[in-house]
């Protein structure tokens, strides 16, 4: 049988450490996580972790808009770009 809470361990460190390091992928990753902690939550009868994580979900598609939105540049520009972009936010 496949162990879905040590998968999902494992998706959770991997995504703090992705949004960590300002990777977009990260909320990919913590998006997949949370959706497998909603299947998680039917198979044990756990429901309460199903809204909680459906609202991680849209929390994460709205920061990796926001994040996709701030394009990265290398140098002084990057710099007033992150501000503009924090600004924004």
């Amino acid at each position: 049988m496949l162990r879905l809470d040590y998968i999902s361990c494992v998706l959770t460190i991997l995504s703090t450490i992705l949004v960590g390091r300002n990777m977009w992928c990260g909320w990919i990753v913590a998006g997949v996580n949370s959706l497998l902690i909603c299947i998680i939550g039917v198979r044990t009868a756990q429901f309460g972790f199903i809204p909680a994580n459906v609202f991680c979900i849209a929390l994460y598609s709205y920061n990796l808009r926001a994040w996709r939105r701030c394009p990265q540049h290398i140098g002084a520009a990057q710099v007033a770009d992150e501000l503009n972009c924090k600004q924004k936010r």
